[in-house]
């Protein structure tokens, strides 16, 4: 009677992992930056049509990493959660830290149960508004989420992007346009060229908005920004 084929918890765990990883890694990367009026979201996305940065609700904006599909997914399902509850309770009630906390949930439960992980790493900001902080969250794979603080990047070569974001931040926070030409700096250097206007897709959280607060930027905006 043949032996039956067994894999320690651990190093199933390690494997699915890796495979997570190297999936993620394929992708481009985003990037999240406070301002001072709010938040910049920038990814490197030449699709004009398959949108790697988008709103949840008035305040609160999501990017993915990673598979399209499954991060597309995580996407509607927190429009849906937002809606709901704003709809149950009041629309105060939908913070970007319980719908990270959900996404966290999801993910953790896909990670730890089913044979195969999701490819994806998320990021949920919220601008504060009436003087609270803003907050920016990432959400991996295995549903480990990390409160980030100035800036959060995923995907791609998020490691090294990081690292020239760590040199070149300033320690106050940046206008909008420069926030915009760190991003894209960082985004050039890691993919190796320059990268243009319409490779580009841009998103801000502007606090000074009056209701809903994302808005996205035009391949106009973003040549004036660097024009200035």
């Amino acid at each position: 009677m043949p032996m039956p084929y067994y894999v320690s918890p651990e190093q199933m765990m390690q494997d699915k992992a890796e495979y997570a990883r190297k999936g993620i890694a394929k992708g481009r990367s985003s990037i999240a930056m406070e301002y001072v009026d709010g938040i910049l979201l920038a990814a490197d996305n030449p699709s004009a049509s398959l949108h790697k940065v988008s709103e949840i609700y008035d305040n609160i904006a999501f990017a993915g990493a990673g598979k399209y599909s499954e991060f597309e997914n995580l996407r509607k399902a927190g429009i849906r959660h937002a809606d709901l509850k704003g709809f149950m309770y009041s629309r105060e009630d939908v913070t970007g830290r319980s719908l990270a906390n959900g996404y966290s949930q999801s993910l953790g439960t896909v990670f730890s149960q089913e044979m195969k992980p999701l490819e994806v790493e998320i990021l949920v900001v919220q601008t504060g508004i009436n003087h609270h902080p803003n907050e920016m969250y990432r959400i991996s794979f295995d549903g480990s989420i990390i409160d980030e603080k100035n800036f959060a990047v995923i995907g791609g070569r998020a490691e090294s992007v990081q690292s020239f974001l760590k040199d070149k931040c300033p320690s106050q926070l940046p206008t909008l346009d420069d926030a915009l030409r760190l991003c894209v700096a960082a985004l050039d250097q890691t993919a190796n060229q320059k990268l243009q206007p319409e490779g580009l897709e841009v998103a801000v959280l502007d606090r000074n908005r009056t209701g809903r607060k994302f808005r996205r930027l035009s391949v106009g905006d973003v040549r004036q920004a660097f024009s200035v």
